[in-house]
């Protein structure tokens, strides 16, 4: 079969990775791709936004599934116009891909459904917005745009003028919609299930490091690193959010018209309570979308087009290995506010001989030289028999390579890791 997938991330190379290693694959093509994408597939310069392309290459080349890596074509609809032309598609429609294009959606069906989450009020304006933060909430509370914002629309503000700020920033958009909640104490996990719109199929777990620094310091990025499974949520708290939490928002987009097909991504809170839903996302995490096909040792391309074509429910569980993987982001100085493009990265195959894998996100051919392009530039990733041996594979790794103008955080996994070390 041959397919395409689309995106140019460490997450569609991780993709492209998996896929390249289906029994039942003849050719892999990506759009735009990257250069450690190309590796593994054929690298066309197809224009995700350009839906009528996307669907002539498609039936030019006989692509028999195109996996959609990216949030943005999902909100616009992609998927719906290739199941329109017939092409089977691993990726939500655009009324069901609003579970990530739409913060406020999810609050109304989680409020619709009974679904455990946190106290939220939907404003439309700043005079709104500082009514609600004098009348509603306490501190901390959580400020969210309500649409796309890369991993980086969301403020939890300690302070009044904190909360003032983010939400002057906020709507200085015109049009902005923004999303004010309680603040839930606790800690995150990142639960990923597999959904045709009716079946289930829990697809791992993962733990993700927004922020740039360590110790959880400074702004929120796109995510620092990140390892799997996150053994905080145990099969019983997996179970528990399964059931009240993934269950009913699947069922009641299906009952409500809009069947949500692809992978689910729960953000996690897990409270005293118990779990309670942060946000989705439609699709694959990145940097989690790197550890889990890491430890995913069964076939990726069959358990995609089960999904695409709506026959979940026949098809085995996927097995990962029970080896923690972890995965180190290498970004751009500079990275989240203005990266320094153009840095030269070398000894890529010295970090992989140490059994690594290094996926590529930020980066582009200059000549023969490869160098970053992006904020976010690699993932480096490896397993171990534990999450401290992942985590020191993965930084033998990155410390073998040379890129001078990037820097990463030295302590993905420590939590894992002193709980490890009890």
């Amino acid at each position: 079969m041959n397919v395409l997938l689309l995106g140019s991330g460490g997450r569609e190379h991780a993709l492209a990775w998996k896929l390249a290693q289906s029994p039942g694959l003849d050719t892999l093509y990506a759009a735009p791709g990257n250069p450690g994408i190309a590796a593994h597939a054929t690298c066309v310069p197809l224009a995700a936004t350009d839906h009528a392309a996307v669907i002539a290459f498609a039936r030019d080349h006989a692509i028999g599934l195109v996996v959609i890596g990216p949030e943005a074509p999902l909100v616009d609809g992609l998927a719906d116009s290739l199941r329109a032309a017939g092409i089977p598609v691993f990726g939500p429609s655009k009324a069901a891909a609003q579970l990530e294009g739409s913060k406020g959606f999810t609050k109304d069906l989680c409020a619709r459904a009974n679904i455990p989450t946190a106290g939220y009020l939907r404003v439309s304006s700043l005079e709104a917005a500082a009514t609600a933060l004098d009348t509603t909430f306490g501190l901390p509370v959580v400020i969210k745009a309500d649409g796309l914002a890369a991993g980086k629309g969301v403020t939890i503000a300690f302070t009044k003028d904190e909360a003032r700020a983010a939400l002057a920033d906020l709507f200085s958009v015109s049009g902005a919609e923004v999303v004010i909640e309680e603040f839930l104490d606790g800690e995150e996990a990142s639960l990923f299930v597999l959904t045709d719109g009716t079946a289930l199929l829990p697809f791992g777990s993962a733990q993700d490091h927004k922020r740039v620094g360590d110790g959880d310091t400074g702004p929120n990025t796109g995510g620092m690193g990140a390892y799997s499974p996150a053994r905080v949520l145990t099969p019983e708290l997996e179970a528990l959010a399964i059931d009240t939490i993934v269950r009913p928002t699947v069922d009641t987009l299906r009952e409500e018209g809009t069947p949500f097909s692809g992978v689910l991504y729960a953000g996690l809170m897990l409270t005293a309570q118990g779990p309670k839903l942060i946000e989705y996302n439609a699709r694959f995490g990145d940097p989690e979308c790197q550890v889990l096909m890491t430890r995913l040792d069964g076939d990726l391309l069959g358990v995609m087009l089960a999904v695409a074509q709506g026959r979940l429910a026949e098809h085995p569980a996927p097995t990962f290995s029970p080896e923690p993987a972890l995965t180190v982001v290498m970004a751009a100085a500079g990275y989240p506010g203005t990266p320094k493009s153009g840095g030269g990265i070398d000894n890529l195959a010295a970090a992989e001989a140490t059994g690594a894998t290094v996926f590529q996100a930020g980066t582009r051919m200059d000549g023969d030289r490869l160098v970053a392009s992006g904020g976010r530039v690699l993932a480096v990733t490896a397993r171990g028999a534990s999450v401290a041996d992942a985590q020191a594979a993965a930084y033998r790794a990155v410390d073998a390579i040379t890129f001078p103008d990037g820097f990463c955080r030295r302590d993905i996994g420590w939590r894992e890791v002193e709980r490890e070390r009890g």
